[in-house]
């Protein structure tokens, strides 16, 4: 599933630690779910998505699955 949070983070000036913290999440999870190698889940989503104040459809995508 691809996502905006490398870009909304950047765009706070926050660091992958800055934003771990936020989310009381290891910094090895935030730079997991940027480089599209981590399934979060909806209850981490939804506090990404209240953190940056949109909704979890303006930051994630669901790409379809490859065949």
């Amino acid at each position: 599933m691809r996502n905006h949070i490398r870009e909304l983070r950047a765009g706070r000036g926050w660091s992958q630690i800055d934003l771990a913290e936020h989310l009381k999440v290891s910094p090895q999870t935030i730079n997991a779910i940027e480089n599209l190698r981590y399934d979060l889940s909806l209850p981490l989503a939804f506090e990404i998505a209240a953190l940056f104040a949109l909704r979890i459809e303006d930051i994630f995508e669901h790409e379809p699955a490859r065949s």
